[in-house]
């Protein structure tokens, strides 16, 4: 029986150490004091007795070089480290908050709360992917939901890659590394690249939240491992019958075999949770029974059985496809513009062809007088938009399946479309101003604020200006030049 070498008592570089908080088969976590630090903070120490796997040692070197390059709410804060020279150790925020694993007993959960839970997790996932990284190890126990604003936090990066630092799990060792009922087929492969695999293992989440059953139980064994690239899961609407057509079409995307089938990001499956009556239903959704035994030995005697894709930068996957919201303007007289606008979306989808697009209009409400939700004729307002929208885009075939359309409701229309970008991590937005001085002296005031304060890129897309001088204001500086223009 492993001993640990740091007791309870022990002071190691300034540090107090506290109570034994959790001791796992890699690393053991203490929680420890200094008192220049103000916040509950742990220390972690990897198991390195005789007879213990080497891979807790390079796997604690690997979360030595990731967690310092590492920032935000989604991540415990890198405090100090040592190496194996004396004492090794990390120590890190103590984050308050219960892990997923505490969930297990009330398993199934409502299936909202699935997917509230799953899309916190993609963002923090999403996050973490933008900074480099592939956690290659999601699961309930590595997954803290912070108590004080309800965002998920991802712990534990011994078995992380990061593409700007040496990957020393994968150098030093053949054998696939990580926990056997969440790992991606690629990942049993060896590939440890593909940001996909974390989207895979948050598939396996769902499913067993949803279910109370994991997709593909608890292999033993490499051979059981490798039956997950050819042998697909039960549907979830066979175990459970009133299981959502948009949870069940969002799940088996996730734990589709090839990576290119998945989700291409962690934000375009956030924006599919966070706006379930949104997600695009494909067969998937009505599935119940597992494909035929002759579909599974094509795919387990394929040529290409087991051979990887093409490597990419994880920065690079999610680069290439971004979330991108078009700002409508749904006035009358707008036809050119908005042709104007879908030519720029065209565009875009040539660039990006894994873009997922948002179509967004605000319902603007007065602040003081008192909105009917109806309009003269008596139709809803908001039913009525929506119609329009979907117009708008039925010349834009290639995107049936990437768009989604939503009608925001506020008193302020730039605030509303800057709050839906902040909150679904949109990448670029492209919105319309108007030639008409009248309307244009208002959207050019909410197309200002929007790309003052936007989070992301915007492009702004305007009509060529008349020959008339007379016909309109001059530019202020905001305006984008003739043709559209990006910040």
């Amino acid at each position: 029986m492993a001993v640990d070498r740091i007791q309870k008592g022990a002071t190691i570089d300034g540090f107090l150490v506290g109570e034994l908080i959790h001791k796992g088969g890699m690393a053991t976590l203490r929680a420890v004091t200094r008192s220049d630090i103000r916040m509950p903070i742990l220390m972690k120490i990897p198991t390195t007795l005789e007879g213990d796997d080497p891979a807790a040692i390079v796997s604690f070197e690997m979360e030595q070089m990731i967690l310092p390059r590492l920032s935000g709410i989604h991540v415990p804060k890198f405090v100090a480290a040592n190496d194996f020279s004396v004492h090794p150790y990390i120590v890190m925020e103590r984050i308050a908050g219960q892990t997923l694993l505490r969930r297990l007993d009330d398993l199934p959960l409502p299936y909202a709360e699935v997917a509230a839970i799953g899309a916190k997790v993609a963002v923090a996932l999403d996050d973490l992917h933008r900074q480099h990284v592939v956690h290659l190890d999601v699961k309930p126990s590595n997954i803290v939901m912070r108590e004080d604003t309800g965002d998920a936090a991802l712990v534990d990066f011994g078995l992380a890659h990061h593409d700007q630092l040496p990957d020393l799990m994968g150098e030093e060792f053949r054998v696939p590394y990580g926990t056997a009922p969440y790992m991606a087929p690629e990942q049993i492969l060896g590939d440890r690249r593909d940001a996909r695999s974390d989207l895979f293992a948050l598939g396996v989440l769902l499913y067993f939240f949803s279910t109370g059953v994991r997709p593909f139980g608890d292999p033993k064994g490499k051979r059981r491992l490798h039956r997950r690239l050819w042998r697909d899961p039960v549907p979830p609407r066979k175990r459970r019958a009133d299981y959502p057509p948009w949870l069940q079409e969002i799940v088996l995307r996730c734990l589709e075999v090839d990576p290119a089938q998945r989700y291409p990001t962690a934000a375009q499956l956030a924006l599919d949770l966070s706006h379930p009556e949104e997600t695009k239903l494909t067969g998937r959704s009505e599935r119940l029974k597992r494909d035929p035994w002759s579909a599974v030995i094509r795919r387990r005697f394929h040529p290409d059985f087991a051979r990887p894709a093409p490597r990419q930068a994880v920065l690079a996957q999610v680069s290439t496809a971004p979330i991108v919201a078009v700002a409508i303007d749904l006035a009358e007289g707008s036809e050119p513009l908005h042709e104007a606008l879908r030519v720029t979306v065209s565009r875009i989808l040539e660039t990006v062809p894994d873009a997922r697009f948002a179509c967004l209009n605000v319902l603007k409400h007065h602040r003081i007088a008192l909105d009917t939700t109806l309009d003269e004729e008596g139709r809803s307002k908001h039913l009525k938009r929506l119609v329009e929208l979907k117009h708008w885009a039925q010349p834009l075939r290639e995107l049936e399946n990437r768009i989604t359309f939503h009608v925001l409701e506020s008193a302020d229309p730039a605030a509303a479309l800057l709050e839906y970008v902040r909150t679904n991590r949109v990448d670029h937005i492209v919105m319309g101003a108007r030639a008409n001085s009248a309307l244009r002296s208002l959207l050019g005031s909410v197309s200002q604020e929007v790309v003052a304060k936007a989070p992301c890129t915007v492009t702004v897309v305007r009509l060529p200006r008349p020959l008339d001088g007379d016909a309109e204001l001059p530019e202020t500086p905001q305006d984008a030049p003739a043709g559209g223009a990006t910040r």
